[in-house]
């Protein structure tokens, strides 16, 4: 995928038991990325999602892995997709499911001597879901928590690009651009669509990072896809990958710095928080 592979990366998988506390330090911060397996129109596959955080996980890893005291763990495939499960090839936990799922990797997680614990999200749909998650984390083990995007899609407030009226969060220019630059072999050039919803526009409270409301992908056309890959290309993948890679260096470099002022962290149920 992105090239960043082999021995260089900090995998904390690869460790062995002994090395964890020789090794993973109370500086240290943990990865987990999260992807899904979901459809992306016709035109990319299915692990567009997983394809594309662990490529930015394994990079970001790879160039500031030693510097920052970044460890990774694998990605967790399949996440909240419920806006797709129309789609045959979708799979998805329900919100309950992967919440347990983020409390039982909190378990093992309170065993290591980090305290520092980024989720690094690549499907849109994860984004409430994960901010209960690095709360839950927070309280039931005291740790600092994290949720870290490459880039914040438009229906949670980020910016959407103005070529697509920033109305562009699934299977369009941006995904499709940097899955011709990661894995061109799987686009379907010949398959690209055009399908923003510029409707939403006449709409001046209610939309994308406005006043919110219920969707599934389909809601916006048969294809499932919101945004425009027309405009997709290679070179603007790389384009846009090299700049999230930087730009999640320096989140990276300011999670490894941050704490609360009073230096009091939150224990777990049943017990007294220490200053």
């Amino acid at each position: 995928m992105s090239g960043a592979v082999g021995p260089s990366i900090r995998r904390l998988g690869d460790l062995a038991a002994p090395d964890v506390a020789e090794r993973v330090t109370e500086s240290s911060t943990i990865i987990i990325p999260f992807g899904a397996i979901e459809q992306h129109g016709p035109h990319l596959p299915l692990a567009t999602d997983l394809i594309v955080v662990d490529a930015f996980a394994e990079a970001v890893v790879a160039e500031f892995g030693e510097e920052l005291d970044l460890w990774l763990l694998p990605a967790l495939p399949y996440t909240n997709s419920g806006e797709h499960l129309w789609a045959p090839g979708t799979f998805a936990h329900t919100p309950e499911t992967l919440i347990t799922i983020a409390r039982e990797i909190g378990r093992g997680l309170a065993m290591l001597p980090a305290r520092r614990v980024a989720l690094l999200n690549g499907h849109g749909g994860n984004t409430s879901l994960l901010d209960v998650i690095c709360r839950e984390l927070r309280v039931a083990h005291g740790l600092l928590t994290f949720l870290v995007h490459p880039s914040l899609p438009p229906d949670h407030g980020g910016e959407g690009h103005p070529a697509e009226h920033g109305l562009g969060i699934h299977g369009g220019m941006g995904e499709t651009s940097i899955v011709m630059h990661l894995r061109p072999d799987l686009v379907h050039a010949d398959k690209l669509v055009d399908n923003v919803p510029t409707w939403l526009e006449e709409h001046p409270r209610v939309g994308f990072g406005k006043a919110g409301f219920g969707w599934v992908s389909n809601d916006f056309g048969p294809s499932g896809v919101i945004g425009d890959a027309t405009l997709a290309s290679a070179d603007l993948g790389k384009t846009m990958f090299e700049d999230r890679v930087a730009y999640l260096g320096e989140v990276f470099a300011d999670i490894a710095s941050f704490d609360f002022p009073d230096s009091r962290h939150v224990a777990g149920p049943g017990t007294t928080p220490t200053a």
